[in-house]
């Protein structure tokens, strides 16, 4: 059950946010300008590359990883392909996640790797295979790590990763999932595609992007009341609630993969994305089934007062701001509310893809803070 009475308490939000989570959220801004000036220390600003890379791997554990490669691969579109690597396995011996590079992956290839921990001996084992395969390794990760030690012995190149010093990162799930940790490890990234010219994201873009963070962070704050707080009100409105997340827009859909993941990760709960249109037949049946709103399929006059509430199905439409053409929104709005289903919307205000981007990530961030802290956290 979800504490709404705790949502505009900031005090008592405050001593309950025991892993940062708000914090995180309203320093994303922050994190994104000091990422950016990592990345220009760690000289991504002096590269002349020559050319593009044939294909862009990017290897990570958790959120965060997954989350970085899922929106690089949506902001280079057509430019190159960015493929996410998943782990081949556990070795034996040590435990630890097996990595491995595409049997094609060679000298004309980049390997990324973004990571909040360092420690992990599968990624130092993928960076010396690079090497042998002739990729070029460009990483994210703490500075005096073993992956760091790597890819110093792989040539490649190291962009030291910060960590705030009120969040402990001692808590796997926090540190993959957090706010914080994906802006830390996107931004160098985006800085270093830049100069590639797979994105557009130079220094004046990434300034648009933290002022539109600190902007939305001004918004979503705890001291800002659920009335007038788009993220407390969509935690409110999700309360035993199954989200299905539908989305509309490049920029949108990474954005709803996210929220989707970071709910189960950090809310502990379930939840569905979808790109519209084909979002409307997967996930149809989901509003005419038992998850329907007011659905009860047993008896009518039992006593329901130990009883958890049951999860019924709303609808959460994320979209880019459209430039014209077709959209599926209109036929969403009118599928959900025919079988009496709720709809939130959120839809950012005009700019660039990456603010519209990061506006959609800061809202999502905050609205699950609020859940996870306003519903007792984590399971």
């Amino acid at each position: 059950m979800l504490d709404e009475s705790l949502l505009d308490a900031p005090e008592e939000l405050a001593r309950v946010d025991r892993k940062g989570l708000l914090r995180g959220a309203a320093e994303a801004g922050a994190r994104v300008r000091t990422a950016a000036r990592h990345a220009a220390d760690a000289g991504i600003a002096e590269l002349r590359p020559d050319g593009r890379p044939r294909a862009v791997l990017i290897a990570g554990p958790g959120t965060a990883a997954t989350g970085v490669a899922d929106l690089l691969s949506a902001l280079a579109g057509a430019s190159a392909p960015v493929t996410r690597l998943h782990p081949a396995g556990v070795a034996p011996a040590a435990g630890a996640l097996r990595w491995t590079l595409p049997g094609w992956a060679g000298s004309v290839d980049l390997l990324l790797i973004a990571t909040v921990d360092g420690t992990e001996p599968g990624l130092a084992a993928l960076a010396d295979q690079a090497y042998r395969r002739g990729c070029t390794v460009v990483a994210v990760a703490p500075e005096r790590s073993p992956l760091a030690e790597a890819v110093a012995g792989a040539h490649g190149l190291l962009v030291p990763m910060a960590r705030p010093p009120h969040q402990d990162f001692d808590d796997a799930a926090t540190a993959a999932a957090g706010p914080g940790a994906l802006w830390a490890l996107l931004t160098p990234l985006l800085v270093l595609l830049d100069k590639l010219g797979l994105v557009s994201a130079g220094p004046e873009a990434l300034q648009r992007v933290a002022d539109r963070l600190d902007r939305t962070a001004e918004r979503c704050g705890p001291a800002v009341a659920t009335y007038g707080n788009p993220a407390k009100t969509l935690a409110a409105e999700l309360a035993d609630s199954l989200p299905l997340i539908w989305t509309e827009g490049e920029a949108a859909a990474p954005a709803g993969r996210r929220f989707a993941a970071t709910l189960a990760e950090l809310a502990g709960r379930p939840a569905l994305a979808a790109e519209l249109p084909m979002a409307l037949p997967a996930h149809g049946v989901l509003l005419s089934g038992a998850f329907a709103a007011g659905a009860d399929p047993d008896d009518f006059f039992r006593d329901r007062v130990e009883e958890p509430q049951a999860l019924h199905t709303r609808v959460v439409l994320l979209r880019d701001r459209p430039t014209g053409g077709l959209t599926a929104a209109p036929a969403a709005r009118e599928l959900a509310l025919g079988h009496d289903t709720a709809v939130s919307e959120l839809e950012p205000e005009e700019g660039g893809e990456l603010e519209l981007l990061a506006e959609l990530l800061a809202v999502t961030d905050f609205a699950t803070a609020y859940l996870a802290l306003a519903s007792g956290g984590r399971p």
